[in-house]
């Protein structure tokens, strides 16, 4: 044990931060904590009359920082043979895009008395989808005159993303727009401040955002040229100076810790801290992601990670959010898909129209547990938050078929958990359709830990065995990973992920007889899908709900 050293994976969610503290050599966890936003509804900034906006407060970030690492710290010290001395490293992942406007000293806006209660002046987080208009319009705009902008995103910009947030804080906040000397990805922002960066144009930015999100790539040069971003607005052109020229992979350090957060933190001066990546993208790290293994990081959303060596070619893939070499493992292309609401819209049915809880979560899950496929009668898209792969549409909206006087609560539950598994289905299809290989499939998250009920649907929806990461902080221990690579203790990637990171024992396998009712409840789905989706407008609908009758009989 005198030899042994650890580092720390520093997680930002939707709703929380968690620190994980894990032993290089193996990947134990010696001590965690997780700490609640503070703001908002959940830690979320809401606007009652426009449900597209979702923002969180700067300091909030900063808040659940200190008081998560110090919680998992003193976790640690309970366990024989760790001493914070002995940390070596830092890696951060939080959600994206989610990017904030700071000032000269790369202060986000928010923490000014001048702008502390104005919503466009927080971080404007992953989910807000008030930028619809400016998406289109960039998807529009890329097509016409430079293609290859939008050729690896799906061939469409999306209104989650870094420029369509943004174009529209100039169109609907001009005096927040101007007072913001530049704008960080959250990803990039924490590392900064851990790193003691006062200067925007000093930090160095992650790939995966840059990539994914706000059309980066070495190949044009780096971030879209000033003449399209002045298709778009002047004062978009000019912002692009007070961005960066260059983005990382995870190789890169984003800096060193510097003496003011050691101090708050308990921690060694001077230790690395890995570039920021988005958290299902450490997520995928640190379940084990490599060539033939597709990661599902299940959460509020789901995103879906894969990769492919660098030395190969990928093809364009219609609909998916990105294909970015480094995003994700070094030396490999990142390929980025999901779904914009999944534990969001069971919360939606749960707790927002049910009134219930956490028990009561439980209590519908047993209760759907009952039911065969089919039994119920229902069918249900899975675009409460918009449709992220493989429409690429934040105006489509959820949607339930199937309903009469007997439909119960846990019904309406199973139904909703099948339109996600059936979302999932329609992007591994597609994803494979162009070549991608996918052999195994790890999932990861809480929602993959405590509900083998939508495991094994997800498993007969897809025909496809559904592994679960060893992690229950797969994104934290993903960030420690890489922390881990860059002060040395392994000599790359591929030898960290196989000393820190397992699998669970369980394995969801698909069932034959679920497997065949299912391929035809997916059929009803794709009809709806793609007629609703607006990829096959002549669709006759009128045998879906007599179709399900059949099946519920």
């Amino acid at each position: 044990m005198k030899n042994e050293v650890f580092t720390l994976g520093i997680d930002y969610g939707t709703n929380s931060v968690r620190a994980l503290v894990v032993r290089c050599s193996d990947g134990k966890e010696f001590g965690t904590s997780v700490v609640n936003y503070p703001s908002g509804a959940q830690g979320i900034l809401l606007d009652p009359q426009d449900h597209h906006l979702a923002r969180q407060h700067p300091g909030d970030y900063l808040f659940g920082l200190e008081r998560s690492v110090r919680g998992a710290l003193a976790q640690a010290r309970k366990q024989r043979g760790f001493d914070p001395a002995r940390v070596v490293g830092i890696g951060v992942d939080t959600t994206g895009s989610s990017p904030i406007p700071v000032d000269r000293n790369n202060v986000p806006l928010a923490l000014s008395p001048k702008w502390r209660k104005n919503l466009h002046a927080q971080c404007w987080l992953w989910k807000d989808h008030t930028s619809w208009r400016e998406a289109a319009r960039i998807t529009e705009l890329a097509a016409q005159h430079r293609p290859q902008y939008i050729a690896k995103c799906g061939n469409t910009y999306s209104s989650e993303w870094f420029w369509s947030k943004i174009w529209h804080c100039r169109t609907v906040a001009p005096s927040v727009f101007h007072a913001a000397y530049s704008w960080v990805e959250l990803a990039d922002w924490i590392p900064s401040v851990l790193a003691g960066v006062r200067d925007p144009l000093q930090i160095r930015r992650g790939i995966c955002c840059a990539g994914h999100k706000a059309l980066y790539s070495d190949e044009w040069g780096g971030l879209p040229d000033k003449e399209f971003l002045a298709l778009l607005h002047p004062d978009l052109a000019a912002l692009r100076d007070a961005l960066y020229a260059k983005a990382h992979d995870a190789t890169v350090a984003a800096g060193a810790l510097c003496r003011e957060w050691a101090d708050r933190l308990g921690l060694p001066a001077g230790i690395p801290i890995a570039i920021g990546e988005m958290d299902v993208h450490y997520g995928a790290i640190g379940s084990g992601v490599a060539e033939g293994t597709l990661v599902k990081v299940i959460g509020t959303s789901t995103c879906d990670c894969g990769v492919v060596s660098a030395e190969k070619s990928v093809p364009d893939i219609p609909g998916i959010c990105g294909i970015v070499p480094g995003a994700i493992l070094p030396g490999h292309y990142g390929i980025e898909a999901g779904q914009s609401a999944v534990g969001d819209i069971f919360k939606w049915w749960v707790e927002v129209v049910c009134g219930g809880d956490a028990a009561t979560h439980a209590e519908f899950t047993r209760q759907a547990a009952r039911l065969r496929p089919g039994q119920s009668g229902l069918l249900a898209l899975d675009w409460h938050n918009g449709n992220r792969t493989i429409l690429v549409d934040p105006m489509l909206t959820g949607l339930l078929v199937g309903c009469t006087l007997h439909t119960t609560k846990a019904e309406i539950y199973r139904a909703l958990i099948e339109a996600t598994a059936f979302g999932a289905r329609a992007i591994l299809e597609r994803i494979k359709e162009y070549g991608v290989r996918v052999d195994r499939i790890v999932c990861a998250g809480g929602i993959a830990e405590k509900n083998p009920l939508l495991m094994q649907i997800y498993a007969d929806v897809t025909g496809c065995t559904m592994l679960v990461a060893g992690s229950s902080q797969a994104c934290a221990l993903g960030g420690a990973v890489a922390a881990a690579v860059l002060a040395r203790a392994h000599p790359d990637f591929p030898a960290a992920q196989r000393r820190m990171t397992s699998l669970k024992r369980v394995a969801y396998r698909p069932r034959a007889a679920a497997r065949k009712t299912y391929d035809q409840l997916y059929a009803l789905y794709r009809q709806l899908h793609d007629s609703l989706g607006g990829r096959n407008r002549s669709a006759d609908l009128s045998r879906v709900m007599k179709d399900l009758l059949a099946l519920k009989g």
